[in-house]
């Protein structure tokens, strides 16, 4: 990845005290950051058009493509090649549909009054609910963001139907080198701290106990673990538990518990090639 451009990107969005509040790209700047593919001119693009992509994309690339990003970004910290792999997962999960809206919230005024109402796709929602989201059209949509959110952090907005289609078109696009030695090391102690885990443990508990499995910062682990719920690696026994504190966790990785320990058969599904599990 071009280093410049890496930075025009994240200029734009984080600076030494996070987020910014104020998303601003000197025009040059951007320029030369989309010249290399990684920022983009805002886009218009409607449900029925993204899932098309979606499952053509889905259809056509091998799944050890997304495997493979997958543990490649252990060792070389790639995290634009860690997030693929959900979306994969989550493709292959949908099948052809058009837009089919349901109300999926409302505001009020202080007097009861109704706001406003938005929409999502009630098929897309099912898909794994709680997480999988589609409109039915974006408008002017920022690519940017996501792609920051995708190289600085393995992707935050996994089930996204926008963040789906971002996603796997970058990792149809991309050159994935087999994974070494070392990926394969370092997945094998992920593993093993999620069997050595306590059986009250939780996924903030997890997060923590994972900083010496993997050379990581804080949400770089989070989304490891998120990533991973979406394989179904991490599959809660029961949804019906108590969330822990405020939390943004999928619903899968909020439920998960340590005497979950990890689904063999999903890591033998999405890694068997390399383990033995």
């Amino acid at each position: 990845m071009d280093k410049k451009a890496r930075n025009i990107l994240f200029k734009t969005y984080w600076d030494s005290s996070g987020w910014l509040s104020e998303h601003k790209t000197d025009p040059e700047d951007f320029v030369y950051a989309r010249s290399q593919g990684v920022m983009f001119d805002p886009v218009n693009v409607a449900h029925d058009d993204c899932l098309q992509t979606i499952l053509a994309i889905a259809k056509r690339m091998p799944p050890t493509k997304a495997s493979h990003a997958f543990l490649s970004s252990l060792s070389t910290k790639r995290l634009d090649w860690r997030s693929g792999v959900a979306s994969y997962h989550l493709a292959r999960q949908m099948s052809p549909h058009q837009y089919t809206p349901v109300i999926s919230g409302q505001s009020f005024s202080p007097d009861g009054a109704l706001c406003s109402t938005s929409h999502t796709c009630i098929v897309c929602r099912d898909v794994v609910p709680g997480l999988t989201i589609g409109a039915e059209r974006y408008v002017n949509a920022d690519l940017n963001v996501l792609n920051f959110e995708r190289i600085k952090w393995g992707g935050v907005r996994h089930g996204q139907l926008l963040y789906t289609w971002f996603d796997l078109q970058a990792l149809d696009g991309a050159d994935i080198p087999r994974p070494t030695d070392e990926d394969i090391v370092i997945l094998e102690r992920i593993l093993s701290t999620i069997e050595s885990s306590q059986p009250t443990d939780h996924a903030g508990a997890l997060e923590k106990r994972l900083a010496t499995a993997v050379k990581s910062s804080k949400n770089e682990r989070r989304t490891i673990i998120n990533i991973l719920a979406n394989l179904d690696v991490l599959r809660p026994a029961s949804f019906d538990r108590p969330v822990h504190g405020k939390s943004d966790w999928s619903a899968a990785a909020a439920a998960w518990r340590g005497e979950d320990r990890y689904d063999r058969d999903a890591v033998r599904l999405h890694f068997g090639e390399w383990l033995r599990c």
